[in-house]
């Protein structure tokens, strides 16, 4: 499973951080990246704490031939069409695509594999649960569902009251593997409803 973030808090071009999102998961077609799957938009507080606005968030199931390098560079070009600028660590951000994980890669080198902060960040795992529950960090072995519910209190977050959406959703996804999807999304938001403030159940289509 090859896995992006998607992130914003800031304007672009007079629209809410939450269209510049899905504008740019139309975007990585140009750059040759599919969207298989895409969790629903949730809002989360900055990270480290700021008085910077809340973040539109959200993770997205994909496949490429790009290799880890070259999809990096995919994602940060996509970035540039809505002029993205970095500056300092942690700054507010117009749009920002973070490789989260590319099969079962491990790499110290850039793109460092898996992103080494996924696994505590409540913005990340809880969306990538929802989509994935099943999948396991390379390193640890844990699966996003585990990882999600094991999160310490403190990171709010909030999933934005919509109808259940997806960029796509292949045909060729086994039964078996929604199934077990559901399964795992019904356990995790049992043992933990209340830490993420979420306004439903997380439970795949």
């Amino acid at each position: 499973m090859i896995l992006i973030g998607i992130g914003a808090n800031l304007p672009w071009s007079g629209t809410a951080p939450r269209s510049t999102c899905t504008a740019a998961l139309s975007q990585l077609a140009i750059v040759g990246v599919v969207i298989i799957r895409r969790s629903r938009w949730i809002e989360s507080a900055p990270v480290p704490p700021s008085d910077q606005p809340w973040f539109t968030n959200g993770v997205a199931l994909i496949r490429t031939s790009l290799g880890p390098v070259e999809l990096l560079a995919a994602l940060h070009q996509v970035e540039t069409i809505f002029n993205r600028v970095r500056t300092v660590p942690n700054a507010p951000r117009v749009l920002d695509l973070d490789l989260l994980a590319y099969h079962d890669l491990v790499c110290k080198a850039t793109p460092i594999l898996p992103h080494p902060r996924l696994h505590k960040r409540a913005f990340v795992m809880w969306p990538l649960a929802e989509i994935v529950p099943y999948w396991r960090h390379p390193t640890s072995g844990q699966t996003a569902s585990q990882i999600a519910i094991s999160l310490p209190p403190g990171q709010r977050i909030r999933w934005l009251r919509q109808p259940r959406q997806q960029a796509c959703l292949e045909s060729t996804v086994a039964l078996s593997e929604k199934s077990q999807s559901r399964q795992a999304c019904h356990l995790f938001w049992k043992v933990n409803r209340a830490s993420c403030a979420c306004a439903s159940p997380v439970i795949p289509a």
